[in-house]
């Protein structure tokens, strides 16, 4: 299991112990948008982030399995079992 986060992907975990919209994690995180995007992308590649949307039938936030890398503004984002404990293992 990889274990060393960069600070930034420790940031993004952090911000991410419940479903937060992706202007809500660029608010707790002090990097540019696109940073954010990229890191995010990463960290779902590494299955430690599921990109969420919100189901307006079922009142919830529902995993998204397929999600538009070019909008990530317009999903949630959770940190996985794995994600959050690389991020306590820190």
């Amino acid at each position: 299991m990889e274990s060393q986060l960069t600070d930034i992907e420790y940031d993004i975990l952090n911000a991410i112990y419940f479903v937060e919209p992706f202007e809500n994690i660029l608010a707790e995180c002090n990097a540019a948008p696109n940073v954010v995007a990229d890191v995010l992308k990463q960290l779902i590649a590494k299955k430690y982030v599921v990109a969420m949307r919100f189901d307006e039938e079922q009142q919830e936030y529902v995993r998204s399995f397929i999600y538009d890398t070019d909008n990530m503004h317009a999903y949630a984002y959770l940190a996985t079992k794995e994600g959050l404990l690389v991020h306590n293992s820190k």
